[in-house]
């Protein structure tokens, strides 16, 4: 069986509700392509948690696994609750960057803070995609939306600095048009220890790409590409000022700290002896 074939054993056959050129189907592909890389035959060991937004129905209700669809912005909550309870499953978020990092920022640097042993895929396609084409946390300076009609005024958040601050044990940065790197890092996250955090830089055509007067979704891979430059480049610090610089590649790995599980478990084994 061909590896092509193979991932669709882990699909549903449900069709895919994304618009046309949408880079949501490409991340479900690689994820899967590294899921499959990896080994796993199926899904049974996974948990997928998501929220509200286009990237939130990656893998609910698509996936051939057990999937939690929650509220705006509460996906790392609930994985929380399933990790703890379920140490021994693979729990993975995924979500846009209005859900992840606008309306569940507090949860995403709390996750990091502690550790906890989880993976999170955010999807930034820059913008509200899925209720109108709003101004993001991530919407580069300037950027004409339906709530910033004369350009967006405030710089973009960098979650790539942030979480890797706050205590995350792996962060990365690749985009839709970085496919191979995507897939490696996607592995990478999968299986280190402790919280994980990928963020994908993705094309929307339909609220993002029209606005910033983009003919087609190739000539927005092509933009994708040409404006990403290793973290490493001096270049990459002026991203978060001017938001058009995408700063890519592997911010943080490390696995030398306990995480929230093993922390959780060492005070519940000294508070029984005493």
């Amino acid at each position: 069986m061909s590896s092509a074939a193979q991932r669709k054993q882990f699909l549903r056959g449900i069709p895919f509700p994304f618009c046309a050129g949408c880079g949501g189907a490409t991340v479900a592909t690689v994820f899967l392509k590294a899921v499959d890389e990896l080994g796993f035959k199926d899904l049974r060991s996974f948990v997928f948690c998501s929220g509200i937004g286009c990237a939130s129905w990656i893998p609910s209700p698509h996936f051939k696994a057990d999937s939690i669809h929650t509220t705006h912005g509460r996906s790392i909550p609930v994985a929380t609750g399933v990790k703890l309870v379920r140490p021994d499953l693979n729990v993975v978020v995924f979500g846009g960057d209005g859900d992840v990092l606008g309306i569940g920022l507090s949860h995403l640097i709390h996750a990091a803070r502690r550790n906890l042993d989880i993976t999170v895929i955010m999807v930034n396609n820059m913008i509200y995609g899925m209720t109108g084409g709003q101004v993001a946390a991530t919407t580069p300076l300037g950027t004409w939306t339906t709530t910033t009609p004369y350009g967006s005024y405030e710089p973009p958040l960098d979650a790539f600095r942030l979480l890797a601050s706050a205590g995350a044990s792996y962060v990365a940065r690749w985009t839709t048009a970085h496919m191979a790197e995507l897939t490696e890092s996607l592995k990478t996250a999968l299986t280190t220890k402790g919280f994980s955090f990928v963020e994908v830089v993705s094309q929307c055509p339909t609220a993002f790409g029209r606005r910033r007067g983009f003919k087609n979704v190739k000539e927005m891979l092509r933009w994708l590409k040409t404006q990403s430059i290793p973290i490493d480049d001096p270049e990459a610090a002026s991203m978060p000022e001017q938001g058009e610089t995408i700063a890519v590649g592997e911010f943080r790995r490390r696995t030398v700290i306990p995480t929230l599980t093993e922390s959780i478990q060492q005070v519940t084994k000294r508070a029984g002896k005493q």
